[in-house]
């Protein structure tokens, strides 16, 4: 069991989500960094349902012997006295406190455990929905189920997903209705990352005009997905996250890639994003690799060339002062 001692707000249990139920009106739902959830299965061996924090502060304290892993967004880590370092999965022993700090990298921080906290699953999933009033946001109080495992100290090679970048589009039925010259100049706009953003999307800011289709009016409402980029009325564009709605009228120019989405979500407000256009084919073959995990502390024989490593720094005289 982990007990939650203090907790921002917005700081939920998620999982992948619920996929298969757009034509009954919800979304898959499920972790806004879906590499995160990655990156710990591979540190863990599987992760199950964690602990997302939209850069909100929590602190946690373990009743047993339990392996953590931190991926995501870091976050200053401190257990007692001693800091503990981000991408790793490490050990803590029964009783400690576990106190997680924003650090103004990235949006969205995940905290699991070996096994994957227990709670009530609904529909296949453990994911709060908050949109669909499925969970809740985590409280001062709560206690999290566990299960009964523990894993090895290991980091993990995280992918560059922060600070905003290039993200890979493939076009959706309503590309076509944007003119080509209304084409060309989004894809050389630099568009900012509004301060305007949650789970159901995340808001662009740009210079200029907005974007709009050839009879704009006139469009039937068609599916949303996550990734989707969406103009409002006034032409400004939405990146669609995990909560979006199923169903919508504006215009979609374009949809975010899988392996794109990530950075997508984890961009700060004032980040620079800018897009462009790839192939079905390219947007496959952009998958990421399986995350590559190596020992937090490595065995010395299982260190074939040691002996060219530096294993101390530093000369001290036996004169010294402190001698």
């Amino acid at each position: 069991m982990i007990e939650v001692l203090s907790c921002g707000p917005m700081v939920t249990i998620q999982d992948r989500g619920r996929p298969g139920h757009l034509s009954q009106g919800l979304a898959q739902g499920g972790a806004a960094d879906r590499r995160a959830l990655d990156e710990a299965d591979a540190l863990l061996g599987g992760a199950g349902a964690g602990i997302e924090t939209p850069g909100s502060p929590i602190r946690l304290r373990f009743d047993k012997e339990m392996t953590v892993a931190l991926t995501g967004a870091p976050m200053k880590v401190t257990v007692g006295d001693r800091a503990l370092a981000w991408n790793t999965a490490q050990t803590l022993a029964a009783g400690e406190v576990l106190d997680l700090r924003p650090s103004g990298q990235g949006v969205y921080s995940y905290i699991h455990v070996a096994g994957g906290f227990q709670t009530e699953e609904v529909m296949g999933s453990r994911a709060a929905h908050l949109i669909a009033s499925i969970g809740r946001v985590l409280e001062a109080g709560d206690r999290l189920p566990c299960a009964q495992s523990s894993g090895r100290a290991q980091k993990v090679a995280a992918t560059d997903r922060l600070g905003g970048g290039e993200l890979r589009l493939v076009p959706t039925p309503q590309t076509r209705l944007f003119p080509e010259a209304e084409l060309e100049r989004f894809l050389a706009t630099a568009f900012i990352r509004d301060v305007r953003g949650n789970r159901q999307g995340v808001k662009l800011s740009m210079q200029g005009a907005g974007f709009a289709t050839e009879g704009q009016l006139n469009l039937l409402s068609d599916f949303i997905l996550p990734g989707d980029v969406q103009m409002t009325g006034d032409g400004v564009p939405y990146i669609l996250g995990p909560e979006c709605q199923t169903t919508g009228g504006y215009p979609r120019i374009g949809t975010v890639i899988s392996a794109d989405l990530p950075r997508a979500m984890q961009a700060v407000p004032g980040a620079r994003l800018t897009f462009r256009f790839v192939t079905p084919e390219e947007a496959r073959a952009a998958r990421p690799a399986k995350p590559v995990v190596t020992p937090l502390v490595r065995d010395p024989s299982e260190v074939p060339d040691l002996l060219t490593k530096q294993l101390i720094s530093g000369v001290i005289s036996a004169q010294g002062e402190d001698a």
